[in-house]
């Protein structure tokens, strides 16, 4: 069957792993966007930005750090990045909401939109003038590298994008474990709709909300360390990545925590095998899913109508 439509069985594995892949990077990000606008009803446009600033910190610190400090070479490798470059993030966004977006909780939508496109220009802007556009290579580390083949189908499955998709999955259904299934989950939830009742029961509301944005914010710099091995980090990646996101996160219902996973990695693998078996649709057909779930059923799959 395949052979007839010109493609050969591993050609379809191939672009079934890029769409996993990909879908496991909207599947995150996705999910930082939906804590955010679901936890603080702000639309997070600086997003993309932060993805890229992760990416950044995880390089600066790789090849430029220990010649700033003198400590030994790579002395701030791959597996430090991962858990320091999210704490990094998140103190950001902490900054960020404690400064700025927490004057517009009570306003329209719009504010906080332009408020943060305006933050991700700024980012994007400072990045391109430091670094330029030009991309930076960084290395996997050595035990994720190579390939493990898989002689019964033909196919090799390169150990880094297995790890990504791994370890993407883990950190994205805990998080929609720890917010839809426990007693903390249970208060942002609260404190979200009725935040004056559940500071009448001694809960720190606002610290509550700061932290679920460092979160949101923290999550972007974890993909931006993911990604750094596999896209060469740029000031750009952000935005190439984001508006893809954002339809994700609106085919999945704005605010859904599940939505955003399973759309995500759904889409991924939907954008594989478009580019499979039509590839110059492939660039749009997120977005004409988009258009045509907004039609049907306007508050996204997930979503819940108002």
């Amino acid at each position: 069957m395949f052979e007839l439509l010109g493609i050969t069985p591993q050609g379809l594995v191939a672009q079934l792993l890029v769409g996993l892949i990909n879908g496991s990077f909207y599947a995150i990000l996705s999910l930082g966007l939906a804590i955010i606008f679901g936890l603080l009803n702000i639309i997070n446009f600086s997003h993309g930005a932060q993805y890229t600033m992760g990416a950044f910190v995880a390089w600066i610190g790789l090849t430029q750090i220990s010649q700033w400090f003198g400590l030994p070479e790579l002395s701030i490798n791959y597996w430090f990045a991962l858990i320091f470059v999210p704490l990094v993030m998140a103190g950001f966004g902490l900054i960020i909401e404690r400064t700025m977006l927490r004057r517009l909780y009570h306003l329209d939508h719009l504010y906080g939109l332009l408020l943060t496109f305006g933050l991700a220009l700024i980012i994007e802007g400072m990045l391109r003038h430091w670094y330029g556009i030009s991309g930076e290579s960084y290395p996997a580390p050595d035990i994720l590298q190579g390939a493990i083949p898989l002689d019964s189908i033909g196919i090799i499955l390169p150990k880094y994008r297995i790890w990504v998709v791994f370890i993407s999955l883990t950190v994205c259904f805990s998080t929609w474990f720890v917010i839809e299934r426990t007693k903390l989950g249970a208060y942002l939830r609260a404190g979200t709709e009725n935040p004056k009742l559940l500071q009448a029961f001694g809960i720190n509301v606002p610290l509550m909300i700061s932290l679920a944005y460092a979160y949101g914010v923290g999550l972007a710099g974890f993909a931006g360390v993911l990604a750094a091995p596999i896209f060469q980090v740029n000031p750009l990646m952000g935005s190439n990545l984001i508006i893809v996101v954002f339809a994700v996160v609106v085919i999945g219902g704005m605010g859904s925590i599940m939505g955003a996973i399973l759309t995500g990695l759904a889409l991924g693998l939907v954008e594989g095998l478009t580019k499979v078996f039509y590839p110059e649709a492939s660039g749009v057909v997120i977005f004409v899913i988009m258009a045509i779930v907004l039609l049907i059923r306007p508050a996204g799959l997930f979503g819940r109508e108002k």
